[in-house]
């Protein structure tokens, strides 16, 4: 198994680990596996693109077609007074 050595912690959170592994009834070791272990295991919620977020909120007003993603294109910038 991997170890990790995490330096810095402010003293608050290191009290809080410990209260927390003392109300499990395990080590302070334990309780920070306990909790990594949590976090890899839920998943990130998947995020939608900004075209199909405002799809999404306009669909029922007449939008009938996808809206075209636009990373990765070039910008262009706004001709003034010309």
């Amino acid at each position: 198994m991997a170890q990790v050595i995490v330096r810095n912690i402010e003293d608050d959170v290191k009290i809080g680990l410990k209260q927390r592994a003392s109300q499990h009834g395990w080590s302070m070791e334990e309780e920070i596996r306990q909790i990594l272990r949590q976090a890899v295991r839920t998943a990130a919620p998947a995020r939608t693109q900004l075209g199909s977020n405002i799809a999404a909120r306009f669909a029922g007003v007449g939008l009938a077609e996808p809206l075209a993603e636009l990373r990765g294109h070039a910008i262009e910038p706004m001709r003034l007074g010309q």
